[in-house]
């Protein structure tokens, strides 16, 4: 909500926390001033690592949906009344083949919602672009060894399906209002005069940028991987001419103005939430390895054993923290090496990955607070379940 469509009182009322935050918060003590500092250097890294290889790829390619993606295409594979089996295996299997973080996917999310997909599918590839991470489980398997690896992918894609399938039917009436809302599907140009090859060309073309320009070093877990790893750049860069390829032969002038307005208005709604949030994250938990508001200690000695608590502070823990895609893996290796629980790591890395405070914010404004903190509490409610019965077996 911005100040224009605000009442006065509001922002007399914000104004007043503003002012009350400012007044009592002790800057002066050092560790509000090292927590301060540590949020802007999370921001600073956020926005080196992530904003211009991540993000804006991904908001160009949500541009590109919501103005040239065919609807009747959105309709008939992840809408409401496409078979299930169709559209929570498209939504699960496209968001995992992206392999994107929490803050990576949301642009994505948001265009293929904002197309039409019903919510069941639009939350699957939700969840499942962060959680389902190929090389992420791979890593899982090296680090962890084979039983944490397992329960994290089985859990992975299995709630991918099932938080949808909850999510369509809580909120089944809503959904329905909401495609049968004329409103919702203004005019936007159709792919026309291109065919589906030629759009698949230029969809796949995008996509391949923005998977290969963030392809990680798996640090000897995979030679394959690796060899990509080391020739990223070239392939990217293969998938670039591709692009400048379709943009120059079937694109016009307008078509490229329209797909700029798009992706200028995803920024728009999605970027100062996603930095408010990066700085409140770095504020109180720090970026992955250092201190800031609330010491690790306390995370590590809250997280030990199997009991409901551990789970529940693991998986609460890691719904708010955000993790660029492999950061978790590190993270939960130093957790356990302190003290953690298998049962809590499970739990941290089936909830930590899908969502951060930054996320939930940008969901917030799309969905509404109602559908997002359903959402928010399945995935913990779930993670806890799931954390809690893989400590009692492994």
């Amino acid at each position: 909500m911005s100040a224009k469509t605000m009442t006065p009182n509001k922002v007399l009322g914000l104004t007043g926390l503003v002012f009350l935050a400012a007044y009592f918060t002790p800057f002066d003590a050092p560790r509000v001033a090292g927590a301060l500092q540590e949020a802007f250097l999370m921001l600073n890294d956020y926005a080196r690592r992530h904003v211009l290889l991540c993000v804006v790829p991904a908001m160009f390619i949500a541009g590109a949906i919501t103005v040239f993606l065919n609807q009747r295409a959105v309709m008939r594979y992840l809408g409401p009344k496409a078979p299930k089996l169709v559209a929570y295996g498209v939504a699960s299997v496209s968001g995992a083949i992206l392999a994107v973080c929490s803050c990576t996917v949301l642009p994505l999310f948001k265009g293929i919602y904002k197309k039409g997909a019903g919510l069941g599918p639009a939350v699957s590839f939700l969840y499942s672009g962060p959680a389902i991470n190929i090389l992420a489980i791979v890593l899982s398997y090296k680090i962890f060894g084979w039983k944490l690896g397992t329960a994290r992918m089985a859990g992975a894609l299995v709630f991918s399906v099932v938080i949808g399938l909850l999510m369509q039917a809580i909120f089944r009436k809503e959904d329905e209002a909401r495609l049968a809302d004329e409103r919702m599907f203004a005019y936007t140009k159709e792919d026309g005069d291109r065919s589906l090859a030629q759009m698949a060309l230029y969809m796949a073309s995008m996509i391949g940028i923005l998977v290969f320009v963030n392809w990680a070093d798996s640090k000897g877990g995979s030679p394959v991987w690796d060899m990509i790893y080391a020739a990223k750049y070239w392939i990217t860069g293969a998938f670039a001419l591709v692009l400048a390829f379709t943009l120059v032969r079937w694109f016009r002038k307008d078509d490229l103005a329209m797909w700029g307005s798009a992706t200028r208005d995803f920024a728009l709604q999605i970027l100062p939430l996603l930095f408010g949030g990066v700085l409140v994250a770095g504020f109180l938990l720090g970026r992955p390895g250092h201190e800031a508001l609330i010491p690790n200690a306390w995370v590590a000695s809250l997280v030990g054993g199997n009991s409901i608590f551990a789970n529940f502070f693991a998986a609460i823990a890691g719904a708010f923290m955000y993790f660029a895609t492999l950061t978790e893996v590190p993270i939960v290796q130093g957790l356990l090496g302190s003290g953690m629980g298998r049962g809590p790591a499970l739990a941290l890395l089936l909830a930590g990955p899908s969502l951060s405070l930054p996320s939930m914010l940008v969901i917030g404004g799309e969905l509404g607070w109602k559908k997002t903190t359903v959402y928010v509490s399945l995935v913990v409610g779930l993670s806890t379940l799931a954390g809690l019965a893989f400590g009692m077996i492994a």
